[in-house]
């Protein structure tokens, strides 16, 4: 940071020198003292190397006119070597950014492997840990192979990551005069041009958040989930069915540009991904719901639903933690860079994505015990999740006040979602992966047009339309109706094309295990080994109805 701050220092010094000669002297000499490029920089002194060698323990002898790089030698230092320098800095501190929070993403990988496994039961342990540590490989395998390509392949330059120039190719229609983006395609396997510095970036960042899209589904299905069956589906949505919305709504698709095209508001506006990731996630969980079916033992024959406690709320609590630290990385970390371009907001980021997960907790909390008499300790920890879900699209685009109401109304909602989806559509959604990422993903989504302030400035511009994104409650209803259309076409296309997938596997393969499999747990047939050798498992029969 010392050398950005003293090369920019520099930089203004020379052109304040500059426009100060100017100013004294006739257009045509103005033009003759002007500052080029290859001007030699003379007057600056860098500390003496004895002083170095004394060491610098204030830090006022390091990062100084001595540690720009010179591009000659002979020469010496230059105004294009300081300005290249300046540049070169920007983009490694964007760089840099982008990284470790995309680093934090994935440790959230931790975080959903032990708030799954401990609301599942101990003898489905290890399957349940197999699944969520394996679809980390699976969907980056899937990613890199096919679906970075569909997602990213035509997004174009990316300003805060020095330009992304490679990544160019859109498949358009045209329909109604306006051109329709589909699908990106270049980038696969990260060959030929996309062999690229920033490219590396955005594919980093971007796999780490396809994998929590699909990391949400073993939630849902988990204790009667073949482990062969969640591979290729897994693999499927890795490959088709995120990058396809994705790009829609972040690849330069046709959701994003409703706002240059029709008018609407600055396009589908969804910052870091509540509809993207999150509510993509929640409908293909919902589809393997309805598919997969209940658990052996959760409705009676009248449809009464049956509590299956998990067998460790400690890890599922602990999990949450975690969850609530990687999304520092995920909310924050969708600037997709901390210098220049209004990226200084990461601040606020930070902040709205804190304040939604507490006040979601509050929510949760508050309406298990008024309804129940107690406050359950898995559904505060799912309220904090449906805040941090719910902020995590508007949390770029609003102020403090408004994510605390986005939060709090995501800590009821969940609960009255997962109600909803036990006793009335009578699902089994073990870890309440449906409610908290689908139902509240959607809500983000929505929040994005009523309660964007105008106060956010990405360079001046969102989805290539001039200004900041607006809501419906500061003034604009067409930002609301670009949301409402990304949302119906989430719900459509993504619980449409899951369902056919999933179909199909269901009928080539088969998705569920046997009774007597699932009876016995999953960790010995499937896995080979038990999650916990020393533990004492209590055992289960399957009834046979007296005739």
């Amino acid at each position: 940071m010392k050398r950005v701050l003293i090369t920019c220092t520099i930089a203004w010094c020379l052109t304040a020198f500059g426009a100060a000669i100017a100013g004294a002297q006739t257009p045509a000499a103005a033009a003759a003292a002007g500052i080029s490029g290859g001007d030699v920089i003379k007057g600056v002194d860098a500390p003496k190397p004895e002083d170095r060698a004394k060491g610098d323990p204030a830090g006022t002898v390091t990062g100084t006119v001595a540690d720009i790089p010179v591009g000659d030698a002979k020469k010496g230092l230059t105004v294009a070597d300081v300005v290249n320098a300046v540049g070169q800095n920007i983009i490694a501190v964007n760089f840099t950014w982008t990284l470790v929070a995309g680093f934090l993403v994935m440790f959230m990988q931790a975080g959903f492997a032990i708030v799954e496994t401990g609301l599942a039961r101990a003898k489905n342990a290890n399957h349940t840990m197999m699944m969520n540590f394996m679809v980390y490989g699976v969907g980056m395998l899937a990613y890199w192979l096919i679906g970075f390509a569909i997602q990213e392949g035509g997004v174009g330059a990316v300003s805060n990551l020095g330009g992304t120039a490679p990544l160019n190719s859109e498949f358009a229609i045209h329909i109604f005069g306006k051109d329709w983006g589909l699908f990106g395609q270049k980038g696969a396997f990260l060959a030929g041009s996309t062999y690229d510095v920033g490219v590396m970036v955005m594919f980093l960042f971007q796999m780490v958040f396809m994998d929590t899209a699909l990391t949400i589904v073993t939630g849902t299905a988990a204790e009667r989930w073949k482990y062969s069956a969640f591979i290729i589906s897994s693999f499927v949505m890795g490959a088709f069915t995120y990058p396809i919305y994705a790009n829609w709504a972040w690849g330069g698709g046709w959701l994003a540009t409703l706002g240059s095209s029709y008018g609407l508001g600055h396009g589908y506006a969804d910052f870091a991904g509540s509809g993207v990731v999150h509510a993509v996630g929640g409908m293909t969980a919902l589809v393997m719901a309805i598919l997969i079916g209940p658990r052996i033992g959760k409705y009676d024959r009248d449809g009464k639903p049956n509590a299956i406690p998990g067998h460790d709320i400690t890890l599922v609590l602990l999990g949450c933690f975690i969850l609530a630290f990687g999304w520092f990385g995920f909310n924050p970390g969708s600037t997709l860079g901390a210098a220049t371009n209004g990226n200084l907001r990461i601040s606020s980021v930070a902040v709205n994505t804190m304040l939604a997960g507490m006040t979601g907790s509050f929510g949760a909390m508050y309406y298990m015990w008024l309804r129940y008499g107690k406050p359950d300790a898995s559904m505060t920890g799912n309220g904090l999740l449906a805040g941090l879900v719910a902020i995590t699209a508007p949390s770029g685009f609003v102020n403090p006040t408004g994510a605390v109401i986005i939060g709090l109304i995501a800590g009821v909602l969940v609960c009255l979602s997962c109600e909803f989806i036990e006793r009335v559509l009578k699902l089994d959604d073990v870890v309440g992966a449906i409610s908290v990422h689908g139902a509240n993903g959607l809500w983000g989504v929505i929040a994005v047009g009523l309660f964007a302030d105008g106060k956010s400035n990405y360079a001046g511009a969102w989805n290539g339309v001039n200004g900041s994104v607006t809501g419906l409650f500061y003034g604009d209803a067409g930002q609301l109706v670009a949301q409402l259309i990304g949302v119906a076409t989430l719900v459509g296309f993504v619980f449409t094309f899951s369902f056919v997938v999933n179909v199909i596997i269901e009928a080539v393969w088969g998705h569920r295990v046997t009774a007597k499999v699932e009876l016995e747990g999953l960790d010995i047939p499937e896995m080979g080994a038990l999650g916990y050798p020393e533990f004492v498992l209590k055992g289960e029969t399957l009834a046979v109805p007296a005739r």
